[in-house]
């Protein structure tokens, strides 16, 4: 299996089903390097300690921290984990890559955390761009991050940069390009 295909594994497990390979994320979505590397191997994924380091440190989007003896996705978990991330105050504005096709939904109902934790924004527009071509033909919305934080609403920036927000109401958003 490609480092790629097993970056995906890693997000699939370490972010949606640790069940699908027998584990159980620690509630703040840590999980033993052994424990991983076993219960890949059980599933049919052989993978060594060292080539699991190789592929975190090469992971373009940094989803993954290792630490120690212990790894974690560092965001966009479904399953229920408390990252512990502290409140931070956001930059002015903030960028949320999408399909043009969801546009009417998300200025009619803002933008949702679905079955993720949070809504994943980002502090350029060409990630934003980046995220929001996965879905199709992409747009960039512009978050205003800093009149949405005078509002009380929530930021957190993950271990990667991703900022982080429980929602974003339409009348925060400005269609970008």
């Amino acid at each position: 299996m490609d480092d790629t295909r097993i970056s995906k594994r890693l997000s699939y497990v370490l972010r949606h089903r640790p069940d699908s390979i027998g584990l159980t994320l620690g509630d703040d979505g840590w999980i033993g390097i052994d424990a991983l590397l076993a219960g890949l191997a059980a599933h049919g994924t052989d993978l060594s300690r060292d080539r699991l380091a190789r592929i975190v440190a090469a992971n373009d989007k940094q989803r993954f921290t290792i630490d120690g003896d212990r790894i974690r996705a560092n965001q966009g978990h479904s399953v229920p984990v408390d990252l512990a991330l502290p409140a931070v105050a956001p930059p002015e504005v903030l960028y949320h890559g999408t399909a043009t096709r969801h546009l009417g939904a998300i200025f009619h109902e803002g933008l949702r955390k679905g079955r993720r934790h949070h809504v994943h924004l980002s502090a350029d527009a060409d990630t934003a761009r980046r995220v929001g071509a996965r879905h199709g033909t992409p747009v960039v919305l512009q978050v205003d991050a800093v009149a949405m934080h005078a509002a009380g609403h929530t930021f957190h920036r993950s271990a990667n940069g991703v900022w982080l927000t429980d929602t974003v109401p339409p009348a925060f958003l400005i269609r970008g390009e």
